[in-house]
C-alpha cells in the first residue's frame, strides 16, 4: 500500500521545490520522499494551481455541474442499454 502524505506536507514540499532553487530530489531526500512522488506533486500544482485563487462557490458550482452531466450521462447509458435489448429482442 502507497504512503499516504498530508496537504501541507505536499503543498511545503512543493514550495521548497518552485520557490528554493531545489531539485525535487533534494527535497524529496530531506522528507524521505520518493522524488518521482514530489515531481507529481510539483506537477499538479502547476496544473491545479489556479484553483487556489479560485471565487469561493465557483469549484463548488462547477463540482455540482459535473456531478449533474454525470448523472445525465448514467441515465442516457441506461436508456441505450433498454434500447439495444429492445432491438435484440426484436431479432
Amino acid at each position: 500500500m502507497p504512503k499516504s502524505y498530508s496537504p501541507s506536507l505536499k503543498f511545503q514540499v512543493t514550495m521548497e521545490v518552485i520557490s528554493e532553487d531545489k531539485s525535487a530530489a533534494q527535497v524529496a531526500r530531506t522528507y524521505d520522499v520518493h522524488p518521482n512522488t514530489v515531481r507529481n506533486w510539483v506537477k499538479r500544482f502547476k496544473e491545479n494551481g489556479s484553483e487556489v485563487f479560485a471565487k469561493n462557490g465557483e469549484v463548488k458550482e462547477l463540482e455540482q455541474r459535473i456531478r449533474e452531466l454525470e448523472q445525465l450521462l448514467g441515465q442516457k447509458e441506461r436508456e441505450i442499454a433498454v434500447l439495444k435489448n429492445f432491438i435484440g429482442s426484436k431479432n
